[in-house]
C-alpha cells in the first residue's frame, strides 16, 4: 500500500493519461462549480456523453464577458486563492489555460509585491507562489467563467439549467437523476420533474449536498460527517488598483490569538480589471459588518499599514459584502458500507475547510486527478467508487489536518483533538517559526501550503534537525504556538 505522501505525490503529476478509454456510456455531474466542472472534464475522457446539471442559469456557458458572482456560491463574491496546486491540475486539464487567463485580464503577482505579516511584523520570506510555475490572481467568478467556458467546448459535454431532485436506483446501482427543468429565482424548483439516465453520477452539488438524504431515502447508510466549529465571519470589498497607494499584488495578515490579541485574518489579492480584492475576518463574536465605515476601521486598527491605506484612500467599487461559515465539514464516503456503484463525490461535496487557507479550489482539482486516476484504472463500475474515495480521503486528510489544527488553537475551538496534537502543535510551530528568516524551510513550508506536497513532508527528520538548528541559530523569541500550522 502506497503512502499518503506518495500517493499524494502520484494526484499531484500534471501529465495527462496517453490514451484514456472510454468506460462509461452516460455521466451526470451534479453542480456546475469549479469541482463539477473539473470532474465534467475528467469524465470527457472516459464517457460517450456527459450531462451537468446545474442550478444556476449561467446563460450561454461559452460566454467568458461580465463574469459575475453564481447565487449557489454564496462566499463568490469573496477573496478566492488558486494554489500553484490548483493552478497546475487546470494547465493539465486546459492546455494553455494559464495564458488565456492572462490574456483576459489576470493577475501574475511580482513576488517583490507579495507580503506576508504575522501580528503586524513582515515575514522575511512569504509563501512561495511561484515555486511551481508563476502565479495567478483572480476573482472566483473570473477563473471559474474560464473554465466553464473550456468545458462547453468539448462536443461531449452538454450543461443544462436544472435542480437535482434525488437519485434513481437499480440492484445496487446509480442509473438515474431525477431533477426539475430551470430554478424559481430564489433557487427553489420549477418545472415538472425530469430523469435523466446515467450510468456514473458526480456530487458537486457543495457543502450543502443532499446526497446523504437521498441515499436514505433509498434505505442507505449516509456518509459520517465531521465537524470543525470555526465560527468565522469575513467582509469583502473591491478597490481600483492606484500606485499611488501602494503596489502591492498580495498580502496575507495574520493576528495569532494570544492573551490580549483577537485572532484576525486578513488577505488582500490583485485581480483582473485593475482592481485590488480586500478581506478581512473574525472569529466567533468578532464579526466584520457591511457596514464600510466598520470596514474601514478595521482595516486601519486590527492590520497593518497597507490595509488601511486601500481602505481610507482607495475607491471602493460598489458595496461591502459578508459570509459567516459556522464549521469546516467532511463527509467521509471512505468509511461508508453500502454505497451504491456508479456514484461519487467532488468538492465540497466532500469536504469543505476555512476558506481563508484558500484550499477549496486546490482540494476540488486534486479530486479531479483522483478520478482521473481511478477511471485510467479500469476499475467495476459495477462495484461501489472505493479506489476513488481512498485516494481522496488522503487529499482530505492532508487538507483536514493543515487548516483545523491551525484552527484548534483558537480559543473559541475546543475539539475534537487529534491524537498528539500537542507534539505535532509544536513541530509545527517550530517549522513555521523558524522559515520565516530560512529560505529553505520556508519552500518546504510553501509545498505544503500551497498543496504541492502532504504535510507528511514536513515530518521528515531531516527537516526537523533543519529547523531546530534555525531555531537554535536565531536565538530569537519564540512565536506563540497558535500560528498557522502546516501539520506533520
Amino acid at each position: 500500500m502506497l503512502s499518503p505522501s506518495r500517493v499524494f505525490a502520484e494526484l499531484s503529476e500534471t501529465g495527462r493519461p496517453d490514451d484514456p478509454r472510454r468506460v462509461i456510456g452516460r455521466a451526470v455531474v451534479l453542480g456546475g462549480s469549479m469541482a463539477g466542472l473539473l470532474a465534467a472534464r475528467v469524465l470527457s475522457d472516459h464517457a460517450d456523453q456527459v450531462v451537468i446539471i446545474e442550478r444556476d442559469d449561467i446563460g450561454p456557458a461559452a460566454d467568458t464577458t461580465g463574469f459575475e458572482p453564481r447565487p449557489g456560491v454564496p462566499q463568490g463574491s469573496h477573496v478566492h486563492a488558486l494554489l500553484p496546486s490548483g493552478q497546475l491540475q487546470l494547465e493539465r486539464w486546459f492546455p494553455g489555460f494559464a495564458d488565456e487567463a492572462v490574456a483576459a485580464g489576470a493577475v501574475v503577482p511580482d513576488p517583490a509585491a507579495v507580503r506576508h505579516y504575522v501580528n503586524g511584523t513582515q515575514r522575511r520570506y512569504a509563501n512561495d507562489l511561484t515555486i511551481r510555475g508563476r502565479a495567478l490572481s483572480a476573482t472566483r467568478p473570473f477563473l471559474e467563467g474560464l473554465v466553464r467556458a473550456r468545458v462547453a467546448q468539448l462536443a461531449n459535454v452538454h450543461i443544462v439549467h436544472g435542480q437535482a431532485a434525488g437519485l434513481v436506483m437499480t440492484g445496487g446501482k446509480v442509473t438515474g437523476v431525477h431533477h426539475h427543468p430551470g430554478t424559481s429565482p430564489d433557487g427553489g424548483a420549477t418545472g415538472v420533474p425530469q430523469t435523466e439516465p446515467a450510468d456514473f453520477v458526480v456530487d458537486a452539488m457543495g457543502r450543502s449536498s443532499r446526497l446523504g438524504g437521498w441515499l436514505a431515502e433509498h434505505g442507505l447508510p449516509s456518509p459520517p460527517v465531521r465537524r470543525m466549529p470555526i465560527k468565522l465571519t469575513y467582509a469583502t470589498a473591491l478597490f481600483r488598483r492606484d500606485p499611488q497607494i501602494s503596489d502591492i499584488d498580495v498580502a496575507f495578515a495574520q493576528a495569532l490569538p494570544a492573551p490580549g490579541c483577537v485572532a484576525r485574518i486578513g488577505g488582500i489579492t490583485a485581480v483582473e480589471d485593475d482592481r485590488w480584492i480586500m478581506l478581512v475576518a473574525g472569529y466567533n463574536e468578532d464579526r466584520p459588518s457591511r457596514e464600510r465605515a466598520d470596514f474601514v476601521s478595521r482595516c486601519r486598527r486590527d492590520f497593518p499599514a497597507v490595509f488601511g491605506d486601500i481602505a481610507e484612500r482607495g475607491e471602493m467599487l460598489g458595496d461591502v459584502v459578508t459570509y459567516h461559515q459556522a464549521d469546516s465539514r467532511r463527509r467521509d464516503f471512505h468509511a461508508l458500507d453500502g454505497l451504491p456503484a456508479g456514484l461519487i463525490a467532488v468538492g465540497d461535496a466532500v469536504a469543505s475547510f476555512n476558506p481563508v487557507y484558500g484550499q477549496g479550489m486546490a482540494a476540488a482539482s486534486l479530486h479531479a486527478s483522483a478520478l482521473s486516476a481511478y477511471l485510467c484504472r479500469d476499475p467495476r463500475l459495477d462495484e461501489p467508487a472505493a479506489g476513488y474515495f481512498a485516494m481522496v480521503r488522503v487529499v482530505v486528510d492532508a487538507a483536514w489536518q493543515t487548516s483545523t489544527t491551525a484552527d484548534l488553537a483558537l480559543p473559541h475551538v475546543d475539539g475534537p483533538y487529534p491524537p498528539g496534537y500537542r507534539l505535532i502543535a509544536g513541530l509545527a510551530n517550530l517549522i513555521f517559526m523558524t522559515s520565516a528568516d530560512d529560505r529553505e524551510l520556508n519552500r518546504r513550508l510553501s509545498m505544503v501550503t500551497t498543496m504541492l506536497a502532504h504535510p507528511n513532508s514536513l515530518a521528515r527528520p531531516g527537516v526537523l534537525i533543519h529547523a531546530a538548528l534555525a531555531r537554535l541559530k536565531s536565538r530569537g523569541p519564540a512565536v506563540s504556538s497558535t500560528a498557522r500550522q502546516e501539520l506533520p
